[in-house]
């Protein structure tokens, strides 16, 4: 299939189909698990004469089963061009790296992935680098913040963990007014929710860890751009300044691992929205549930926003039940359900973000990122979801 009528099908069969490894005609692409390619005399000079990508040289520098995810990912986020990396936060690290310098100025929501946020609070500082946060959600806030140095507009589609949801279309507007670069992590909602560069973001990070990979056995992210505000060579240049330097290069096996993930993401996912649908109804109506956060609701803040931007609202809730002892209580109840620390698999894992995730965000800015000691995230599986509502009915009862 030539590359027009790929890039023709849904996103179902773009998920399912890549072509065969040439000379086997496999269906399942073989894993290059090599450190270390030979050299020939042309393979020498091609390097020379800059066609560093087209030819093999260390895997750090790139890797055939590293180029066939990055493919993959192309038609899947609908975008131009992909950089693969060793993990979601190598992703984010790498991207602003490549991009910023001392002197620049972001402007990030202040609910963000804990580790994204003490990045750039705590770390990127130290490299001349300055953030102001904001509430996306409120677009005259965001407006404010933007400085002349400003060179990045920073956001979550579905924050972590109170699913708040920006009018990406406001804020991607006022940001391009202005030229400055629209970063969207994507992996609460995942390709098959959302795809942020159809919404003019210039570049999507995902935690492939996470849902790409879907079965928590595989780490690995993805850098995905789309031309327009940034060259077409943005992320070669990228490639070859940053990621390579800074050695967050995806391993073989897991690029294989999570080119596998996507080909089933589309059937996972779809089962875990409706299974997040059917616990936010459920939590909702609990005497013991103070709140559900699920973009879902009509009580969520931003629901008729996500109605406009989500065909799916996603596989993450969040839901209060008092205080941090309740939270671990319960989830300590839990059978079927795991109590741990990632999201995106194939079974319903929770967790308590304000001393897991966010464990080392001070106080005063947990309260800023609206995140309460009593909450439990859930990342929803693909149990039946009758049997997921009793396994919380029986540890809510413990309440």
């Amino acid at each position: 299939m030539d590359d027009e009528k790929r890039k023709k099908l849904t996103l179902e069969s773009r998920m399912v189909y890549y072509p065969p490894e040439p000379g086997s005609m496999s269906v399942s692409d073989p894993i290059y698990m090599a450190s270390n390619f030979q050299y020939t005399q042309d393979i020498y000079q091609r390097i020379l004469d800059g066609a560093r990508k087209e030819v093999n040289i260390y895997s750090r520098c790139g890797n055939p089963s590293e180029y066939k995810f990055e493919e993959q990912m192309v038609y899947i986020e609908n975008g131009d061009s992909c950089l693969a990396t060793a993990s979601g936060m190598a992703a984010i690290a790498i991207t602003l790296f490549g991009l910023l310098k001392s002197g620049d100025h972001i402007v990030s929501d202040w609910t963000t992935y804990s580790t994204t946020h003490e990045f750039l609070d705590h770390r990127f500082t130290d490299f001349g680098v300055e953030t102001t946060f904001v509430d996306s959600s409120d677009s005259k806030m965001v407006e404010s913040a933007f400085r002349p140095n400003t060179k990045v507009l920073y956001f979550e589609t579905i924050a972590n963990p109170t699913m708040k949801i920006s009018d990406i279309e406001a804020i991607v507007k006022m940001a391009h007014d202005r030229g400055v670069i629209v970063i969207c992590d994507n992996t609460f909602a995942s390709p098959y929710v959302f795809r942020p560069l159809d919404w003019d973001v210039d570049i999507c990070l995902e935690s492939a860890t996470k849902f790409i990979g879907g079965h928590n056995d595989a780490l690995g992210g993805t850098i995905t751009l789309k031309n327009g505000l940034l060259p077409a060579d943005t992320l070669e240049k990228i490639r070859w300044s940053t990621l390579t330097k800074l050695g967050g290069s995806l391993s073989p096996f897991n690029a294989w691992l999570l080119l596998r993930g996507i080909q089933t993401l589309h059937v996972r996912v779809e089962k875990q929205c409706k299974n997040a649908m059917i616990l936010a109804n459920y939590l909702e109506k609990h005497p013991k549930v103070q709140r559900v956060w699920y973009p879902g609701l009509p009580s969520h803040p931003q629901h008729e926003i996500a109605k406009k931007l989500l065909p799916k609202f996603g596989a993450m809730l969040t839901f209060e039940v008092g205080d941090e002892q309740a939270a671990v209580r319960v989830l300590d109840a839990l059978e079927l359900s795991t109590f741990g620390a990632s999201l995106g698999g194939v079974r319903t894992t929770t967790q308590v973000p304000a001393t897991m995730a966010f464990l080392d965000v001070p106080p005063d800015q947990k309260k800023l990122m609206n995140i309460r000691d009593g909450m439990i995230r859930i990342s929803a599986g693909l149990e039946d979801p009758d049997d997921l509502i009793a396994d919380f009915e029986q540890a809510l009862k413990l309440l």
